[in-house]
């Protein structure tokens, strides 16, 4: 009876943790860094990004791989993966931190900070995201903007009037139970 009792408690306390961690493998990322003027849209998403969020700390983990982002041109895609991210060198961009304050019970925009690293550079960020339950996901999305300069990635002069060297990011990401 003690083992079944103990069992049973185990399981229990198990499933309770276990059901704090929400995930989705399908998050979007979408950048756009077109410069100002310019007639070619620089644009591209990303629809297999992978997040796992606690809602028990607040701490949330996302990985996005280079080679998936996709853009209106094939030779634009090319030349992101070949000539801007290098992403045989640096395949995957990730960020891992924690939402500040998160209280379930509260939708609304929180603050969220920690280490995002693109290009094989980490740096500190801090920004705001929203949190809303949506149909029993939790919905994670916001803008925000990177310099490349910041990761590394350089812009060869012949394009100069064509990209922009700050990037406007949006991330939604549409977390289930685990």
């Amino acid at each position: 009876m003690k083992k079944i009792i103990t069992t049973l408690v185990c399981l229990v306390f198990s499933t309770v943790a276990f059901s704090q961690k929400m995930i989705t493998r399908s998050g979007e990322i979408k950048f756009e860094a077109t410069f100002p003027g310019a007639l070619d849209e620089i644009a591209g998403t990303n629809s297999t990004v992978s997040c796992i969020f606690d809602k028990a700390t607040g701490e949330i983990a996302t990985v996005a791989l280079i080679k998936s982002f996709k853009f209106k041109s094939p030779l634009m895609e090319e030349h992101f993966n070949e000539n801007y991210m290098e992403s045989d060198k640096f395949p995957k961009s990730s960020f891992k931190g924690k939402v500040l304050g998160y209280d379930a019970s509260k939708a609304g925009s929180y603050e969220v900070e920690g280490d995002m690293t693109i290009h094989g550079v980490t740096k500190k960020v801090k920004t705001k995201m929203t949190l809303s339950n949506v149909g029993g996901k939790l919905v994670v999305s916001g803008n925000f903007s990177v310099k490349l300069q910041d990761y590394d990635i350089k812009i060869p002069s012949m394009v100069k009037n064509k990209l922009s060297d700050t990037v406007k990011i949006a991330v939604k990401l549409e977390l289930e139970n685990k």
